[in-house]
């Protein structure tokens, strides 16, 4: 086989073993733990080497944008015609390969820590406790106990599937197939959000993500629809290297509003990525999400769901900002984008910085961060948006892994205190500094880089490359609200670290608390080093003394993917000061207000000074309350009343009721006026002839000879008069 045939090959078995892990556990292993966990954690493995031998051959590959690894194959007949459909390797899906496999492979080894801790802690036997997710009232919430899960190979079958669609999404070649990974995704969401079922708010979590995120993709699925009506084709290269197919979409749809297909269409699947990347409006399912287990949670804020959106709208920047001229007007679609990121940035930075919840922090984090990006392709910041999108995955996998180390150990805490607490509230931690201290390390390093900490974090280098290109391309009310949101990461990064890990231990449960199993810390110090290093990548050449040193292998290996002029990069001094002054800034601010924290029946600091502002980003600015009365309510009225008592009781069945009536009515006017008289008559009244006529012919029949021999007489006399009358006469 030719060594090009060989990495084509494998570019389509990249997705393959994941699939084949959920159906084997799910056959063969539920009943056997340890065999589901290897399994997993096998297929993971031969995806991730599959994924890294691809991915340095990608990136040792010239003009791989032009000729891009894979291939492709029949799949549908459309008269003369077939659909195909393939594979694909480019620069951005070499990227988008190298940190889905890393992260997904990270998260599965976590997950056997996670998930099976049966050892005794001091004198209490885990096995005697309630299973895991069960709820125990304490103070607030209720919080889950943590044991041996009894649905252990379930959970790893689901996120073996969770696995698989993320791959096939990002091989994919055309939008079918990234829509039918895209689907997959929704579904494994909803089961793995509501994975403890027997809670209650779990299953409405698991319900709302579902929900949320169908209104989006339903707007996806019309610009496929309306894409391929077009140009007849979804293919990645057909679309958008095509200059003819281009010209098409080019055409416009509203001269009012100045938008043409291509806009449009880019519009519609950007709604999907609103929906995926939980962007403002449709951003409410995500921090509910927290109610599945941690290595879900990092998995849909990482590695796949919330990736898997940004991830579309980079794939068709190129048809999103057809016709845009950088130093010009923003396309209206790019327009949208542009203000919908930094507008959520910003909304969701302001509520991160007032949630108590350890892992509640990070998922509005999440949120602020994806706007981020996607406010980036709205300015036309190609790459600085891929780059976040890469830098992200790492530090926000260690990020929420890391919340999970820590309930970890404060679980354990509770287990030997027997308090009455919440344990994922961080105003009852405090000092784990000492107990956990490779959570710890691991968990700043992980926070440096989210508040974007100069030089040393993978993150300020991304964050700096976001924040040049709306400084550079004159968007100045995006750059001022990103730098706006930049410092209040920093701000409520530095408050968490605070609060969990700095101080004095705030609860007996925290003075017990201890750190977590190697298998959990070792991907833990793995995706540490990727959310300092990684950013070395991407310095750019315009970057004071560090520049002229700097390949900016990102920005070249990227930058294949556009055409000159196709989007907005460079450095200067303004931006770069800026997001020195909102790091250090939000950190030394955060850790100001917050060291002194000392109860967890202390008062906000925050509080004292916000007032009424921070019960409003401590409630989310009752976002859902609003969505509960305007449309969840009103839907549930329509619903019950409407559809249920109008529609469906007083239409439909009384259409059906009276047809039936109709139809008795019917039925008895024929039995009367036909079936009686007719056929119940002429069957009657030849039963009662028939009858008759027996009578008659029994009479005749009586068995006295001299009758038979009158009767004979008579009939002969009677037939000689006939004779005689017709013959003779």
């Amino acid at each position: 086989m030719e060594q090009t045939s060989f990495y084509n090959l494998l570019v389509w078995l990249i997705p393959l073993p994941p699939l084949i892990a959920f159906g084997v556990i799910l056959l063969f292993t539920r009943r056997f733990n340890r065999t589901s966990h290897i399994t997993a954690i096998l297929a993971a493995s031969l995806s991730f080497v599959a994924s890294m031998v691809i991915f340095i051959k990608a990136v040792t590959t010239a003009g791989l944008a032009q000729s891009p690894l894979g291939g492709q194959v029949n799949w549908l007949p459309t008269g003369d015609l077939w659909l195909k459909i393939g594979v694909m390797v480019d620069p951005l899906t070499a990227i988008m390969l190298f940190f889905v496999a890393w992260t997904i492979l990270m998260i599965f080894i976590y997950s056997v820590g996670y998930h099976n801790f049966g050892q005794p802690v001091g004198d209490h036997d885990r096995t005697g406790l309630p299973p895991h997710g069960a709820e125990v009232k304490g103070q607030g919430k209720p919080f889950r106990v943590m044991s041996i899960e009894p649905m252990y190979a379930r959970f790893f079958a689901l996120i073996s599937l969770f696995a698989f669609a993320m791959y096939l999404l990002v091989v994919s070649d055309n939008l079918l197939t990234l829509y039918i990974g895209w689907e997959i995704m929704g579904l494994c969401s909803y089961l793995l959000i509501g994975f403890w079922y027997g809670k209650e708010s779990a299953r409405k979590a698991g319900i709302k993500a579902f929900i949320t995120t169908r209104i989006g993709d339903v707007f996806m699925l019309l610009g496929l629809a309306a894409l391929y009506s077009l140009t007849g084709s979804l293919g990645f290269k057909e679309i958008l290297s095509n200059h003819a197919v281009l010209d098409i979409l080019a055409t416009s749809v509203s001269p009012v509003f100045g938008l043409s297909w291509a806009g449009l269409i880019g519009l519609l699947l950007f709604i999907g990525t609103v929906g995926k990347s939980a962007q403002f409006p449709l951003h409410v399912w995500l921090p509910d999400a927290m109610e599945g287990p941690t290595p879900v949670s990092a998995m849909i804020h990482a590695a796949t769901m919330v990736s898997a959106g940004v991830y579309l709208v980079i794939r068709f920047f190129p048809l999103i900002s057809a016709g845009w001229i950088p130093g010009e007007a923003l396309t209206p679609t790019m327009s949208v984008m542009a203000f919908i990121g930094a507008f959520t940035a910003l909304f969701a930075a302001t509520i991160a910085m007032a949630q108590n919840d350890v892992k509640r922090v990070l998922a509005y984090s999440t949120i602020s961060q994806l706007g981020y990006m996607v406010a980036a392709l709205g300015i036309g910041a190609f790459t600085a948006a891929a780059f976040h999108l890469v830098t992200h995955a790492f530090f926000k996998a260690l990020l929420f892994l890391g919340s999970g180390s820590v309930i970890h150990g404060m679980e354990h805490g509770l287990m030997h205190t027997g308090e009455s607490l919440d344990p994922q509230d961080m105003r009852n931690m405090g000092g784990l500094k000492d107990k956990m201290p490779r959570t710890f390390w691991t968990f700043v390093a992980g926070g440096l880089a989210l508040s974007g900490f100069p030089l040393i974090t993978a993150g300020f280098w991304s964050k700096d490359e976001i924040l040049s290109g709306a400084f550079n391309g004159a968007h100045w009310a995006v750059f001022a609200t990103l730098a706006l949101a930049a410092l209040l990461t920093a701000f409520y990064t530095a408050r968490q670290i605070s609060l969990v890990f700095l101080g004095e231990p705030r609860s007996e449960t925290a003075r017990h608390a201890h750190e977590t199993k190697p298998v959990m810390t070792t991907p833990l110090m793995i995706l540490a080093f990727f959310a300092v290093t990684l950013g070395w990548v991407g310095i750019p050449k315009e970057f004071p003394l560090l520049g002229s040193i700097s390949p900016a292998w990102l920005q070249s290996f990227l930058g294949q993917m556009v055409e000159i002029g196709e989007h907005a990069e460079g450095h200067s001094l303004v931006p770069l000061l800026t997001s020195l002054v909102v790091s250090l800034g939000g950190l030394t601010l955060g850790w100001l207000v917050y060291r002194r924290f000392r109860s967890a029946d202390q008062t906000d600091p925050m509080e004292k000074g916000l007032g009424f502002l921070f019960r409003i980003f401590q409630n989310m600015y009752w976002v859902d309350e609003a969505y509960e009365v305007v449309f969840i309510r009103p839907a549930g009225w329509v619903a019950e009343n409407l559809s249920y008592k109008f529609i469906d009781r007083t239409l439909i069945d009384g259409a059906l009721h009276g047809i039936a009536k109709l139809g008795l009515g019917i039925g008895r006017l024929l039995r009367f006026g036909f079936d009686l008289p007719v056929v119940n008559g002429a069957g009657d009244g030849l039963a009662g002839g028939t009858k008759g006529m027996g009578a008659l012919l029994r009479r005749l029949q009586n068995g006295k000879i001299q009758h038979y021999m009158g009767l004979a007489v008579m009939f002969i006399v009677v037939i000689a008069m006939i004779i005689i009358y017709f013959v003779v006469i």
